[in-house]
């Protein structure tokens, strides 16, 4: 097989970047991991320090800039996390630290992140200038439910802060808890929290809490408009893909023999938060897809309940609202 050139005297002509990317993508595939030509491109736009839109105009790799990306192939090809060997992770409008010790965000979150978003945009909808979303759907809160002040968004499970720090980004003047026990995943959390602060964007609060904590938030019970969470859901013994059961971390993947032991926690702690007609959305396994809208209508505290699905289809996240608002 054809690997990527680990000398400089095996020619230069092997050293350009199109070239790299496509001896670093037949590696990769080789190795099972995928899509592989993307990756391959990722990896050789992060070793020259330029976006993977330009590597057509980019320099032939230096012979250091060709064994960097030969150790990246390599580690990659053993299934070590694409984000991990970037630093990053791309969530919405925003790039992420990820490494060791914290879940790496999921493009299917986004979907659940923008349901949020979009919830926490409505709750404004009375004051000046407010308006409603060009795709949006379900009503404007009611306006004997509203409380003054900004919206309130609560992100229990944050890890690395994408949910929270993506309503903080895109929802003017809203308040953002983001709540996360693992210490670990709390110091990534805080990293992100400052980073993007330090760029111009809303400031959010994080708080280090456990949801299985009854009194967690306890001053913001009643107020809360959205409460948002992606727990871990996967029931204990399943299968799961190497770069997750040897990375990311147990307790932020499998939530019990059943999969719904935090999720149980989650919706306590929202029916004690949330205010009248607040808005929850929980991300949840996909064999979940009408478990987790049952426990919500089993325990007679939410209404408006549906589920959605994800990228390909599959059952990914319930919605509900808080029980007593005003019709």
């Amino acid at each position: 097989m054809t690997r990527i050139p680990q000398h400089p005297d095996e020619g230069t002509e092997r050293t350009r970047p199109s070239v790299a990317a496509a001896l670093a993508a037949t590696e990769l595939a080789a190795a099972g991991v995928g899509p592989a030509r993307t990756e391959a491109e990722l990896l050789v736009a992060y070793v020259l320090g330029v976006r993977r839109g330009a590597l057509a105009l980019a320099d032939p790799l230096t012979p250091g800039q060709l064994a960097r990306l030969r150790n990246l192939v390599d580690r990659r090809s053993r299934h070590e996390p694409l984000q991990h060997l970037l630093g990053t992770a791309a969530f919405r409008h925003l790039e992420l630290a990820v490494g060791p010790g914290v879940f790496v965000p999921r493009p299917e979150t986004e979907l659940l992140a923008g349901w949020g978003i979009a919830q926490a945009r409505r709750v404004g909808r009375a004051e000046p200038g407010g308006a409603e979303l060009a795709g949006e759907t379900g009503p404007a809160i009611p306006a004997a439910d509203r409380q003054p002040g900004p919206a309130i968004v609560v992100d229990l499970c944050s890890g690395t802060g994408a949910i929270a720090l993506a309503v903080a980004d895109e929802v003017p003047g809203v308040r953002v808890f983001a709540v996360e026990r693992a210490a670990p995943a709390l110091a990534w959390l805080r990293r992100n929290a400052g980073e993007r602060a330090g760029a111009g964007d809303p400031p959010i609060e994080v708080v280090a809490g456990d949801v299985a904590d009854p009194s967690l938030l306890g001053d913001l019970a009643g107020r809360v408009d959205v409460l948002l969470c992606n727990p871990p859901y996967v029931p204990d013994g399943t299968a799961v893909p190497p770069e997750v059961a040897a990375h990311d971390p147990a307790d932020a993947v499998f939530g019990g023999p059943d999969g719904l032991a935090v999720i149980r926690f989650v919706l306590a702690r929202a029916a004690r938060l949330l205010r009248p007609g607040g808005a929850l959305g929980i991300e949840h396994d996909d064999t979940h897809g009408t478990v987790v809208p049952d426990l919500l209508r089993a325990d007679g505290r939410f209404v408006d309940i549906a589920d959605h699905p994800d990228l390909v289809g599959r059952p990914r996240f319930a919605t509900a609202r808080r029980a007593g608002a005003t019709a």
